[in-house]
């Protein structure tokens, strides 16, 4: 059993008030309601702390249809030896339900939230309100150890690490080397290619994030931090942008604009570029491994002429940045078992568990060491360019205001189409600078 909000009673609880009738009766009512007690705190004492003495820690995480996560909490209660049992909680499956229903109970001080799944760019948020605890000592030692830099950067802010990455996530470029014998380099020469199998006829589509959502806004920050630059100053105090923004925002244009932009780019999100590419009618995808496995079972005929390649750059010469995802967990600061939790925490992302989660739930691991592991080369053949793009990759803008800057730039540059690059790029900056300042902050 585990703590509740209702107002439901115990069987056997008293009801405090007493009518006039029954008032001669009370005196013996209160006793034997003053017996039940001792009995009623015992139950909740066991249900608040599992069996045997064993603390009860409450995880919060995406919704896994893998199994991936239960067997991770499964392996880690027995692991415990009897000193904690995990029971992983299901958040909604959007990202702005998860981080709403988190939010809201943590403001409140709620002390039954123990290790938090968070999405890589709350970090800042809920360290700078105090929601999360810092990681020092042991603890810090044991999460960086063989842990990859650009999953790090992602949970630490103002020098301090406030969680432990669990797994991470970046986009690769996806072709058809039956209509492309060698991959693009650059954003330029995969347009060229595109147009050039249009005219012929063949399938020819570029599928990209391109509808008004944080799709979009990775979308962007990889263009920008591939063109040299970053949306935010080093500090974190002020827009940055500049020429690479608007490169950026001009290559975006420019796709959208041309033979090879999908007619449903505005309203595509990743499982519809996934969707896309199965049915045959693009030749190039920007996605995540996920696509993979899917194309294997979707379309066997065409999985036979998938292929993989890093992502395309903005400028001939210069690597590409592609923008990372994942999940890191935190603490919660208001837990009654903080010692316990940072244990858990990290038997949850160890190797055993970072396996499972690849090769089950296709979630790339943050240890180094796995990348080399023959059982997920295997299964991930493209674990080579996965593991060089992580550790070339960007993170989005770190701030505890990120969800208003990301609003500003995927409101700014939706549809693609209609972007003009110098006016759309000072807006942004404008709107960006007032979500720094608390203007007009989202709940």
């Amino acid at each position: 059993m585990g703590r509740t909000n209702t107002q439901a009673r115990p069987a056997g609880a008293c009801v405090a008030a007493v009518s006039p009738r029954t008032a001669g009766r009370g005196t013996a009512r209160r006793l034997r309601c003053l017996s039940v007690l001792p009995l009623l705190a015992a139950l909740l004492s066991s249900c608040d702390s599992g069996t045997s003495g064993t603390v009860t820690l409450n995880w919060y995480n995406f919704p896994d249809d893998s199994g991936a996560l239960a067997d991770a909490a499964t392996n880690c209660t027995r692991a415990s030896g009897g000193r904690y049992r995990i029971a992983y909680n299901k958040l909604p499956r959007g990202a702005d339900g998860q981080r709403q229903q988190l939010v809201r109970r943590l403001a409140a001080h709620d002390d039954t939230l123990d290790i938090l799944g968070l999405d890589v760019t709350w970090a800042a948020e809920f360290a700078e309100a105090k929601w999360i605890l810092p990681w020092t000592g042991d603890n810090r030692r044991s999460a960086t150890v063989g842990t990859l830099e650009v999953p790090l950067q992602t949970a630490t802010w103002k020098g301090r690490l406030y969680a432990v990455p669990y797994n991470t996530n970046t986009q690769l470029l996806w072709y058809r080397s039956d209509l492309v014998p060698k991959p693009p380099k650059t954003w330029a020469e995969m347009v060229t290619m595109a147009t050039a199998l249009a005219e012929q006829g063949k399938p020819h589509y570029v599928e990209i994030q391109g509808a008004q959502y944080e799709g979009l806004t990775v979308w962007f920050n990889t263009l920008v931090e591939s063109a040299g630059g970053s949306i935010l100053n080093a500090s974190a105090t002020a827009p940055s942008l500049g020429p690479p923004a608007v490169q950026a925002a001009t290559i975006m244009r420019n796709l959208a604009r041309s033979p090879a932009a999908d007619p449903s780019l505005s309203n595509q999100m990743e499982d519809q570029n996934r969707l896309a590419m199965e049915s045959g009618t693009a030749a190039f995808e920007l996605n995540y491994p996920f696509v993979y496995p899917s194309m294997k079972a979707n379309n066997p005929a065409l999985f036979k002429n998938f292929r993989w390649a890093p992502y395309p750059g903005v400028d001939p010469g210069r690597p590409s940045k592609p923008t990372i995802g994942g999940i890191d967990l935190a603490i919660g600061a208001y837990s009654r078992h903080p010692a316990l939790a940072f244990d858990a925490a990290l038997c949850l992302r160890n190797r055993e568990n970072q396996m499972t989660a690849a090769l089950k739930g296709g979630l790339p691991p943050t240890l180094r060491a796995l990348y080399s592991d023959k059982a997920l080369i295997k299964s991930y053949p493209f674990s080579a360019d996965v593991l060089n793009a992580l550790e070339n990759a960007s993170t989005r803008p770190q701030t505890p205001a990120y969800q208003n800057v990301s609003i500003a730039i995927s409101h700014t540059l939706s549809p693609p189409s209609a972007i003009q690059p110098r006016s759309d790029i000072e807006t942004i900056g404008s709107q960006i600078e007032d979500a720094l300042e608390s203007k007009g902050l989202i709940p």
